[in-house]
């Protein structure tokens, strides 16, 4: 990325990636095209900033002149804590996954091609729920198209490795290959390429399902031998539900957000019940623009209790929010 990036910036990225409509998009693309450094080593990603803008512009006019919304895909609210997306290719167990892991009831079948449309639930993490949304098959000849913008938005990938049958290995590595040759792909990290900012990367994880079948640690050695990319690997059984708790802490410990509580001032107690959470490194002013947007602009300090601070102790706006902190906010009156 181009030096010097400011916070500002960095936080229209990501709302950017994470947009829900072409109004969210335009909106985050003018912040970061208003906060981006200006010097010749951003003059490329001003000009992909600047053709993104005028791209999404005129695909905003032709909604309006057409009298549709959304251009014809599918939008999935963001809930929870954060957003995985389930990716693999037929009979993976995409579904069996998201049904061990939340409280969702897809069609599960021994064949492929039972998920046509996709399909969220929500994982319980302590306190906390992460939304997980299951999708259909990929393969070397289609991609849902619906599925771009669920990648891209999403802060987490789950690449499903059948490890149950012998063509679990190409099937996968024709999921990795078939992103790959398209502009939104699976990376170590989340991130839009700085040479161009259509060129979307989503951290991945790859989850080799069915290790209570036979034969599936000899599968997983071909597939370490033919693959090259190396993601966090983790080894799971969706029918049996082995591995699974391993795998729903590193989920959501890989969203990298903070859990805090609100107490009112006539309160002796916080609501513990109902955590909101942000990413790391948000501060106490952004937690009140979640509360009200009246407390943006008429914050007047909060009262933190936690491990970083005594309890009680008053702190501005731009306290750095630790996880389990409880703050009792205060207006200007």
């Amino acid at each position: 990325m181009p030096a010097n990036l400011t916070p500002i910036y960095l936080k229209a990225e990501q709302a950017y990636r994470q947009a829900t409509s072409l109004e969210e998009e335009l909106r985050c693309l003018q912040v970061m095209l208003q906060e981006i450094p200006k010097h010749k080593g951003t003059d490329h990603l001003q000009a992909s900033l600047k053709a993104k803008i005028s791209k999404v512009k005129k695909e905003m006019e032709s909604e309006r002149a057409s009298g549709k919304k959304g251009g014809g895909g599918i939008r999935i609210p963001r809930q929870g804590a954060g957003t995985v997306i389930i990716l693999g290719g037929p009979n993976a167990g995409k579904s069996q996954l998201l049904a061990s892991l939340t409280r969702a009831t897809p069609k599960v079948a021994p064949h492929p091609f039972t998920t046509q449309l996709p399909q969220p639930g929500m994982m319980p993490w302590e306190d906390v729920l992460v939304q997980l949304i299951d999708t259909p098959p990929i393969t070397p000849d289609f991609v849902e198209s619906n599925s771009y913008g669920l990648i891209r938005s999403a802060d987490l990938a789950l690449l499903m490795l059948d490890l149950g049958e012998d063509d679990g290995v190409e099937r996968c590595l024709d999921v990795w290959n078939r992103l790959q040759a398209t502009r939104t792909r699976l990376g170590e990290t989340s991130y839009l390429d700085e040479d161009d900012i259509g060129l979307s990367y989503t951290r991945t994880f790859l989850v080799g399902n069915k290790i209570d079948l036979p034969d599936a640690m000899e599968r997983l050695e071909i597939f370490h031998e033919l693959a090259d990319f190396h993601f966090p690997e983790y080894l799971i059984s969706a029918t049996e539900k082995t591995g699974l708790e391993t795998l729903r802490n590193a989920i959501y410990h890989a969203l990298n957000v903070v859990r805090v509580y609100t107490k009112l001032p006539t309160s002796k107690t916080a609501d513990l019940d109902r955590p909101f959470t942000l990413p790391e490194g948000s501060t106490l002013l952004d937690l009140a623009g979640l509360v009200h947007k009246d407390y943006i602009e008429n914050l007047k300090f909060g009262k933190v209790w936690g491990e970083a601070v005594h309890d009680g102790t008053p702190m501005k706006g731009d306290y750095v929010l630790h996880d389990k902190d409880i703050i009792e906010l205060h207006k200007i009156r």
